[in-house]
């Protein structure tokens, strides 16, 4: 029989998950945001080569697909050179061509996402990711998921300030108009 500790850990551990999985929602939202904002631009303003943190936007939305995938080999137990060699195949593959085929992408990430988080404990698992530089993380995947999450905010903020250099508007993707438009608390 469990002890009331254990009981509250789990009770914990499934608020946070579902905390993870809400976030989770976010960045996929944020994302279609973004590309919806895109979609109403010329497409080639998209792959326009400029100076900036990426090379154009399109580079700015591969980055954040690739450490998307490269994170739930993590989170999945695999290890540092496993989930390198993700990003490093996901790079040969380049970038793609097109909004379109960019957007699949994030739609194949997001169905393995949502595939991780119905299995098992989800984000409610503990893990342990090592890292040959930082060292070995004891956490739980709700905290990898909430890294994701911010990983992309910073990217999709790139973009934002990517676009106003090309001469058009960001797409406002904060986190409270998420709320607001699901109504959630």
């Amino acid at each position: 029989m469990a002890t009331d500790s254990q009981l509250q850990e789990r009770e914990k551990a499934a608020l946070l998950s579902g905390y993870a999985e809400q976030q989770y929602d976010y960045h996929v939202w944020a994302n279609g945001k973004v590309f919806a904002g895109l979609e109403a631009l010329p497409e080639e303003l998209s792959f326009e080569q400029i100076q900036s943190i990426f090379p154009s936007v399109a580079d700015a939305l591969n980055h954040i697909y690739m450490m998307d995938e490269m994170w739930l080999v993590i989170m999945k137990g695999g290890g540092y050179e496993e989930a390198r060699k993700v990003v490093t195949d996901l790079y040969a593959q380049g970038r793609g061509d097109s909004l379109d085929e960019l957007r699949k992408r994030f739609a194949l990430a997001e169905e393995k996402y949502r595939a991780f988080f119905a299995e098992g404990e989800g984000a409610a698992a503990e893990t342990a990711p090592s890292h040959p530089q930082f060292g070995r993380l004891e956490t739980h995947v709700y905290a990898l998921v909430q890294h994701v999450v911010n990983h992309g905010t910073y990217h999709r903020g790139n973009i934002s300030a990517m676009l106003r250099q090309l001469g058009h508007p960001g797409t406002p993707t904060d986190y409270i108009g998420f709320l607001f438009e699901r109504g959630l608390r």
